[in-house]
């Protein structure tokens, strides 16, 4: 899989976020660096992730639970 542009975010656990809409890819930087990304996501769960009022809480109790991940680097 190729590289996924990701934008910086406001939020105090995720420092970016990118989303490959042909693959339905999400991939995130944590505030520790960690690169994952989760497979299959749907886009309109990306459109909330992005207007949520939290990010990482939306990422915890939305993605975290309904797909794989896959740590790309620590």
């Amino acid at each position: 899989m190729g590289r996924i542009r990701r934008w910086p975010v406001s939020s105090s656990a995720l420092r970016s976020v990118g989303y490959d809409p042909q693959t339905w890819t999400l991939e995130v930087e944590f505030d520790s660096g960690a690169i994952y990304r989760y497979l299959d996501v749907e886009p309109l769960d990306v459109e909330a992730l992005f207007a949520a009022d939290s990010m990482g809480a939306y990422l915890n109790e939305e993605i975290k639970p309904r797909y794989e991940a896959v740590q790309v680097e620590r």
